[in-house]
């Protein structure tokens, strides 16, 4: 069906009219979001010859199969164009996001009260033929409490909207899975409004495809609102991940910490990673950190990591940033292999390490460990090539 993007009767969160030099203004009209050249600051990164037909409205566009296990204990539905709450946290900010917002129909999750278990969402592409496109909603009514896994696998060419929806005192832990097929794309805008005194967690994980750039922002709804911002991600030789997080500080005694780390390893594996804070007159007393830790292990690999603060009032607890990269550690290996550990083995528990805070966050135990074999994969992968 034809996904040409029309303009949408909602105006969008306040972040659709914020000014900073690495976030884009947010509109719901194609027309707004021209196709990129590749010199703008927002796609100077990202490789757009392998993804023009995603700015082309004229493409008949899919949508994925998205399925909840049963028993979950969320609410389950579909919003419409223009039906809130869809809509009223996410603006786009991009062309991609703009075709993803207009789809007609979005997925609707409502957690109320403490969900006994992690919600499960497997979200599986059957092809690299034809792109799809995709708006999920998540609401997190006040005092509600769980934890949702987003699961993406197979094959896909997709463009994903996740509009995110934090009450009152709630908390909300959101586990994003990218773990492609070879050769898919996704692109997506993840956007989150955090309400008052209430807790938010976002933990990225990106391992396959061929292709990731997400998109992760973040606001405030009033004071008090926690959030914490976490990613894992490994390049293998071809591959560009790419993860771009806007933090936009609206109110006081807000929260937020950042920490994503990737490894990467074969010729032309790429990563990006910019962070942006931006701290309004408004925002006494937040306290904010961002990092991002990059971990080479084979020559030919590229990184780029881009953290900025953009300060507009002195009176806050703290705000700080950092990066950095580095190569395998050859003291650590030497270490392990004098007390008996042979290379292969000793390179699987360095890199464990470097991950395992991280993915100790989700919460979930058959899936850390599951990701715990799949970076093992990763690893014995460059052996065989």
């Amino acid at each position: 069906m034809s996904k040409s993007v029309a303009p949408v009767d909602q105006t969008g969160s306040e972040s659709a009219t914020v000014v900073s030099h690495l976030h884009p203004v947010g509109s719901f009209v194609l027309a707004d979001h021209p196709a990129p050249s590749g010199k703008e600051e927002f796609w100077r990164f990202t490789p757009l010859a392998k993804v023009q037909d995603f700015f082309d409205d004229t493409l008949e566009r899919s949508s994925l199969d998205v399925h909840v296990e049963p028993g979950s204990g969320v609410g389950f539905g579909h919003l419409g164009l223009g039906q809130s709450p869809r809509g009223t946290v996410l603006t786009p900010v991009d062309r991609t996001s703009a075709i993803a917002a207009a789809v007609p129909q979005a997925t609707h999750l409502v957690v109320e009260g403490t969900l006994e278990r992690p919600v499960r969402v497997n979200i599986q592409g059957e092809s690299l033929t034809h792109p799809t496109a995709d708006h999920v909603v998540i609401e997190a009514l006040p005092q509600s409490c769980g934890t949702i896994l987003l699961n993406h696998t197979g094959a896909a060419r997709h463009i994903g909207n996740v509009e995110i929806i934090v009450g009152e005192g709630a908390n909300l832990t959101v586990v994003t899975l990218q773990d492609w097929a070879p050769g898919s794309v996704h692109f997506g805008q993840h956007e989150a409004l955090v309400g008052k005194d209430a807790v938010y967690r976002h933990i990225d994980v990106s391992l396959g495809g061929s292709l990731i750039r997400l998109q992760n922002n973040l606001s405030y709804a009033s004071i008090g609102g926690d959030a914490e911002l976490y990613g894992v991600y490994f390049a293998q030789s071809g591959q560009h991940i790419e993860h771009r997080l806007f933090i936009d500080h609206d109110h006081p005694k807000g929260v937020s910490h950042v920490d994503y780390r990737g490894a990467l390893q074969g010729e032309g594996a790429e990563s990006v990673w910019v962070g942006d804070v931006l701290i309004r007159p408004t925002a006494i007393g937040i306290e904010t950190y961002e990092a991002n830790k990059n971990l080479v292990l084979t020559d030919g690999c590229r990184v780029h990591a881009v953290p900025n603060l953009e300060i507009e009032t002195g009176e806050i607890v703290g705000a700080g940033h950092s990066a950095s990269t580095g190569r395998f550690d050859d003291e650590q290996l030497f270490y392990l292999e004098s007390r008996g550990i042979d290379e292969t083995e000793a390179r699987r528990l360095v890199v464990r390490g470097f991950f395992a805070t991280i993915l100790a966050r989700i919460g979930i135990e058959d899936v850390e460990e599951t990701l715990m074999r799949r970076l093992d994969a990763e690893l014995a992968f460059d052996k065989e090539n």
